[in-house]
């Protein structure tokens, strides 16, 4: 367990113990001021009273005991010889605060579930339950599945609560109002690292965000938060993809460069592209304003890129069937008006057969799925011997007459078998980039 989250958590507005040299006559408060009243519930109109001399002693000499080993000692003894005492609550609170203050984390534990169990609204002891139950799940503890359930419970016992959290005396407003966001934002980590493994992601992004707001550097949440988002149906990219980058920022380093890898694939995935990049990374590891991904060109602009790049005629097979199929009628219009009537010669790969017409595959993409792209008409019927087989790669010459974009097929004309030789290109990929 982090120590330094338990000092947040309980050091702040953390419970007064009596230090005055002047005990209180028995009958009077159990305690020095109000200052000593449960945290997390309303104030009541008096102070608790021990009538009993030899409980309210007992009570006195374990908080004003100044060596830790000592106090908890006392206490403990108290509280197993005066289960019922007014003061019990204060006695488990300043037990479980001088537990963690000796870095006893069990023992912090086990007070802290005691007094929830005697006070279900103490916010401390829930967020101190809710934020180690969290940790000890996402750190693969053997019980982690009962852990996420419990703090999950924490956390929404402390969400309810924290309205009726009360400012203690002697505590700033500031100090107090850090307190309740600190505590906010364990407990929605617990609940959104709980809706997270449970695939829940409207549940999980909210709250998570949350908890990265108030701790933008503690990668146990700033990480989860990019897998919701990603998770999501569909995927938030934007958001996504800025805190993988930022959960690369503040990773442990074993785990910094695998952390950026999938952040930088989530990136390309998206965007089609390294560029921008490295921009993006430093900004996350600088902390600074999330920057805007610029999406994937569509397939209608990747079309219109590939005719300012290629002269139609320069263009392979899977060229003109990417901007037929996705581009725009003027971009369409443009390669077809380039190629149509115009004798062409290819390679493609047999998919079926008929004395005048063969149905073939010409882009790599219809050839891997055994798909026909181009029908080729003979003007006379091919003797059989000289029909290809199926699944057969071959050279042909025909003349684009016609074409359909979706499912997409050119009607070549005047089919014309050629010698085997060296292909003219070699057919290629033309799949869109991820949208």
């Amino acid at each position: 367990m982090k120590k330094i989250l338990l000092t947040v958590v309980l050091g702040v507005a953390a419970v007064a113990v009596a230090h005055n040299t002047a005990q209180p006559a028995p009958g009077q408060s159990a305690t020095p001021s109000t200052q000593g009243q449960t945290p997390g519930q309303a104030q009541p109109a008096a102070s608790p009273v021990i009538k009993d001399p030899a409980e309210y002693n007992a009570y006195v000499a374990a908080v004003q005991a100044t060596d830790p080993n000592a106090k908890i000692s006392g206490l403990e003894a108290f509280l197993n010889q005066y289960p019922n005492s007014v003061m019990k609550n204060q006695a488990l609170e300043i037990l479980m605060q001088t537990y963690q203050q000796a870095g006893n984390a069990k023992k912090t534990m086990d007070t802290a579930t005691k007094l929830v169990t005697a006070d279900s609204c103490n916010v401390r002891a829930l967020a101190l339950l809710a934020y180690f139950d969290r940790v000890m799940a996402q750190g693969g503890d053997p019980n982690a599945k009962q852990m996420l359930v419990d703090g999950k419970k924490y956390g929404q016992q402390g969400l309810d609560c924290l309205p009726k959290f009360t400012k203690p005396d002697g505590t700033s407003d500031a100090d107090f109002q850090k307190t309740k966001d600190q505590m906010t934002a364990i407990f929605n980590a617990a609940l959104g690292i709980a809706a997270l493994t449970d695939k829940d992601y409207p549940t999980a992004v909210p709250a998570l965000r949350k908890a990265v707001d108030a701790n933008p550097t503690d990668f146990s949440v700033v990480y989860p938060l990019a897998l919701a988002y990603l998770g999501q149906a569909p995927p938030d990219p934007q958001n996504g993809i800025w805190f993988a980058a930022r959960a690369a920022a503040v990773a442990p380093g074993a785990a910094q460069a695998q952390i950026e890898k999938y952040a930088r694939s989530q990136y390309v995935k998206f965007h089609a592209a390294d560029d921008g990049w490295a921009e993006l990374l430093a900004a996350a590891k600088a902390n600074g304003p999330q920057v805007a991904i610029k999406p994937a060109p569509s397939p209608a602009e990747q079309a219109h890129s590939m005719i300012l790049a290629t002269p139609p005629d320069k263009m392979d097979f899977a060229t003109w069937e990417f901007v037929l199929t996705n581009g725009s009628q003027e971009d369409q219009d443009t390669v077809w008006n380039a190629i149509k009537g115009k004798a062409v010669q290819m390679n493609g790969v047999i998919i079926s057969t008929t004395p005048n017409e063969f149905t073939i595959a010409g882009s790599s993409d219809d050839i891997e799925l055994k798909k026909g792209d181009i029908t080729l008409k003979f003007e006379d019927k091919v003797p059989v011997r000289m029909i290809p087989k199926d699944g057969a790669s071959f050279d042909f010459q025909g003349v684009p007459a016609s074409y359909t974009p979706n499912p997409f097929m050119m009607v070549m004309e005047k089919g014309t078998l050629l010698r085997q030789k060296a292909s003219p290109k070699p057919p290629v990929h033309h799949k869109p980039a991820a949208q």
